[in-house]
C-alpha cells in the first residue's frame, strides 16, 4: 500500500515527537562507579585523654582513598583505604592533676581497609545532583597498627601508694601490643556536585574496636573500656558511568 508524501510527513512528525518525549524521560546518566580521595585527621579516644570526644589536642594527619560501586539510587558499596597517625600524651592535661603526673604517651601508625554500605538519604545516586546530598554509612574492616608507647616521665613518688596502677603498669609492660585489629566504622557525610562528574565531600566517622591496647596501656589505666578512634575528612569524588537515551530515527518517505 502506498502512502502519500503528505501522510508520511505527518506520521514522521508524530513518531519523532513520541521518540523525543521518551528521550526526555529516559536520557539520564546511570553512573556505575566512583573513585575518591580525602584528607583529614584521626582522633584517638581512650584511656589517655579526658576529652569525651577524643584527643583533639593531638590529632593525627590521615588520608582516605576509596572506590564506590553504585548499586541503586539509594545504596552503594565502598571499599575504603585509610592511613594516618593516632597519638595522645597525658602531659597535655592539667586536670585532673594525676594525668600530668602519670604522663603516659603513645603514637601509632594506622593503615585500615574496610567495606562500607553507603545510604544516600535523598536517593539521588543517579542523575544530576545540584543540592547537598547527605549520606550515612557503616561496615567492617581491619586496621594494621604499629604502636610506640612510653612512661618514662611517670612520677613514681606521686603514685607510691597506688599499688593497683603500678602493678597494672608492670602487667602492661610485658603485654604484647596488637598488630591487627577488627574495626566497625560508622559515619555520616555530605556531598555537593560541582559538575555531573565531580563532587565535594565532607564526612565524620567513628571506629568501634574490641581492643584496649591501641594506646599500649590497659591494666594501669582503665581496663573496663576499649580504645576507639574517629576520622574527619574533606575531599573529592569522581563519578563515571554511561548515558542511556532514545534517539529519534530518520524517517524516509
Amino acid at each position: 500500500m502506498k502512502v502519500s508524501s503528505g501522510k508520511a510527513f505527518v506520521i514522521s512528525l508524530i513518531v519523532c515527537s513520541l521518540f523525543n518525549s521518551a528521550r526526555a524521560q529516559t536520557s539520564v546518566t546511570i553512573p556505575k562507579h566512583e573513585i575518591g580521595g580525602s584528607i583529614g585527621m584521626f582522633v584517638y579516644q581512650g584511656d589517655l585523654t579526658p576529652e569525651k570526644a577524643g584527643a583533639f589536642k593531638t590529632p593525627g594527619f590521615a588520608f582516605n582513598l576509596f572506590y564506590n560501586r553504585l548499586l541503586s539510587p539509594s545504596f552503594s558499596l565502598r571499599t575504603n583505604l585509610a592511613h594516618g597517625k593516632l597519638w595522645a600524651d597525658e602531659a597535655n592535661y592539667d586536670d585532673p592533676a594525676w594525668r600530668k603526673q602519670r604522663s603516659f604517651w603513645f603514637n601509632a601508625r594506622n593503615t585500615e581497609i574496610s567495606e562500607l554500605l553507603v545510604w544516600n538519604v535523598l536517593r539521588n545516586n543517579y542523575g544530576e545532583r545540584k543540592i547537598l546530598s547527605p549520606y550515612i554509612f557503616a561496615g567492617a574492616g581491619i586496621a594494621s597498627l604499629h604502636i610506640n608507647r612510653g612512661w618514662q616521665n611517670l612520677n613514681y613518688d606521686y603514685f607510691v601508694t597506688d599499688s593497683a596502677m603500678l602493678n597494672g603498669l608492670a602487667a602492661d609492660s610485658v603485654h604484647s601490643l596488637p598488630g591487627t585489629i577488627a574495626v566497625i566504622p560508622v559515619g555520616v557525610g555530605v556531598r555537593y556536585s560541582i559538575s555531573n562528574n565531580l563532587s565535594l565531600m565532607a564526612e565524620a566517622s567513628y571506629r568501634f574496636t574490641f581492643n584496649d591496647y591501641i594506646d599500649g596501656f590497659s591494666q594501669s589505666a582503665n581496663p573496663n573500656t576499649n580504645d576507639h578512634y574517629s576520622n574527619y575528612s574533606i575531599g573529592l569524588i569522581y563519578t563515571f558511568g554511561k548515558k542511556t537515551s532514545l534517539d529519534c530515527p530518520t524517517m524516509r518517505y
